[in-house]
């Protein structure tokens, strides 16, 4: 009864103490699983790396052979889970959440947890940030299968899951929460606002038990700009923003001429490429985060930093591009550092000396490549403050993220990487206006309890029950063997003077009490009459009945939250 009253409250879109517990419930689980993940990578690494990321102190055929062994045994773990399509990552969890409330599939969450760390352990360029959203969306959806609350509450549990992801990869609990709203909810609704905060910080504190408090940035020399450096910034941002868009579209130009092949050999393709880059320029191998403690070392060598970045890049988009399991942010943020370094050295040219300004336009070019590339620019601008916790670094932050981000979308006509992505795989990630609406209420929290259920078509019964149900809806159960039918039942006003029943029957559909308003929506709006059942856990279970007229009051009269 108790779990009966709380799918009830949930159904409602609004702020509640069970929906925040849950949402930090939901945080915690995901944590743990992104916590075993991380674990697992570094404990695999350190096996054969003195240090974790390092795939420098390997030889160069070790190197050479390590990401063919990976390859394989992504092949083998996709074989075992019997996987066949390469959709994992942020794309993917953005479109079961605008398709299928952020339910996430158990065989590909399954594949995506091992291949993932095949792929991350064996020095591809990907992020542990995609497998880690993936996770968490999976950790938290499946809490609300479990419980069987309502699929609107169960999307806000998955955006739960998303932020404790971003969060205890980056250790960026903030960042993570801008970046649900900005890139994967799109919209700001505090209801699941609340909920998204509690996760994320969950997803924080218990990664920091585990790896500690540090950030990659912190150790960062971060002297204060003066204004003589803003117009470089500017143009600054420009050259971002021209990158972001030659990166977007190599990604996308990669997808489409290996679209024919199948998966093994894309991903013996980019094995392949990543042990020749690899063994050669070992740098350029692994999540990018080991990019930027790189960057800091060498930022005086502008040949061996500018060799690394654009073997990153390479790796980058053929890993993406060819299917890998793993996530771009991660190398997105390596290369922006690596970009920043180098227009630091280029404004040498016109500012004077800038070595001692390398750490922070490094971190600059980090936050306007992430705002330009993943067409998120306030998710950057808080992430480059939490990862460096310098204040300092906002007004400038500002200037180049917001020159870049403008001119990548209006100058070169770019879009978010996330978009392009699902653009290419036709995963729908838009729904109409009305649809997106109603989506978030569940049909628990509208539809009509009281009426009148009757089990025999026997006339005298119905009459009766139609003549007492007042303003009540009279529905009649008909079964035949297992199944059952349900019918709206009226008095039959149709002018036939010798009609065949005085009764008319209306032949109703039914919906899960999981559904949200939307699904009602669906099945009627075609004719804009009639109504639908509504059942729980069996078909012939009825709990209530709703009506077309009253899925269009929620849209006319203005009452969704």
């Amino acid at each position: 009864m108790q779990l009966s009253k709380l799918r009830q409250q949930l159904a409602v879109p609004k702020t509640s103490i069970q929906l925040a517990l849950l949402g930090l419930l939901g945080g915690i689980c995901a944590a743990l699983l992104i916590i075993a993940f991380r674990w697992s990578i570094e404990n695999i690494q350190l096996l054969y790396l003195d240090e974790v990321d390092k795939f420098s102190s390997l030889s160069t055929w070790q190197r050479f052979a390590l990401p063919l062994i990976g390859v394989a045994a992504i092949l083998l773990i996709a074989k075992v889970t019997k996987f066949k399509v390469a959709r994992t990552g942020i794309p993917f969890v953005i479109y079961r959440m605008k398709s299928f409330y952020g339910m996430m599939p158990l065989k590909n969450t399954i594949n995506q947890f091992f291949a993932g760390i095949a792929a991350l352990a064996t020095g591809f360029s990907v992020g542990r940030e995609g497998p880690s959203v993936h996770l968490g969306a999976a950790g938290t959806s499946f809490i609300g299968s479990w419980l069987k609350l309502p699929y609107n509450s169960v999307k806000t549990l998955s955006a739960c899951g998303i932020a404790a992801g971003i969060s205890a990869s980056f250790n960026t609990p903030l960042a993570a929460v801008i970046f649900v709203m900005e890139v994967v909810v799109r919209e700001y609704k505090t209801h699941v606002f609340i909920p998204v905060m509690l996760a994320s910080v969950a997803g924080a504190i218990l990664t920091q038990a585990v790896f500690g408090t540090g950030h990659e940035l912190t150790d960062l020399q971060l002297d204060k700009l003066s204004a003589v450096h803003y117009p470089f910034l500017v143009f600054m941002g420009g050259v971002i923003a021209a990158f972001a868009f030659a990166f977007n579209r190599q990604l996308l130009e990669i997808l489409r001429s290996f679209k024919p092949f199948k998966m093994a050999p894309r991903l013996i393709l980019a094995g392949l490429i990543t042990a020749s880059v690899g063994a050669f320029v070992p740098e350029a191998m692994g999540n990018g985060l080991g990019a930027i403690s790189f960057t800091q070392s060498v930022h005086d060598n502008a040949n061996l930093l500018m060799t690394v970045f654009v073997c990153k890049a390479i790796l980058t988009v053929f890993a993406i591009g060819l299917g890998v399991p793993g996530g771009i942010i991660g190398p997105i943020l390596g290369l922006g550092m690596m970009l920043g370094t180098l227009l630091a050295m280029m404004g040498s040219v016109f500012i004077g000396d800038m070595h001692e300004y390398a750490d922070i336009y490094g971190a600059l070019g980090l936050a306007g490549l992430m705002a330009a590339t993943l067409g998120a620019p306030l998710a950057a601008l808080v992430a480059v403050l939490e990862l460096t916790q310098s204040p300092d670094i906002i007004l400038p932050a500002m200037l180049v993220i917001v020159t870049a981000h403008v001119a990548s979308v209006q100058f070169f006509r770019n879009r978010s990487v996330f978009l392009m992505q699902l653009e290419f795989q036709k995963l729908e990630y838009q729904n109409p206006p009305a649809f997106e609406a109603l989506q978030k209420i569940g049909i628990l929290a509208d539809m009509n309890r009281d009426f009148v259920l009757v089990t025999s078509k026997d006339e005298n019964i119905i009459r009766n029950a139609l003549d007492n149900a007042g303003d009540r809806p009279v529905v009649l159960r008909e079964k035949s063997g297992l199944e059952a039918s349900f019918y709206l039942v009226h008095y039959n006003v149709s002018l036939d003077p010798d009609p065949e029943s005085p009764f008319e029957f209306e032949l109703i559909q039914g919906v899960d009490s999981r559904y949200t308003l939307a699904e009602p929506f669906d099945i009627l709006k075609d004719k804009r009459d009639g109504s639908i059942y509504v059942f729980e856990d069996q078909l012939d279970n009825i709990v209530g009945v709703m009506s077309w007229t009253e899925v269009r009051s929620r849209l006319i009269k203005g009452t969704i939250q």
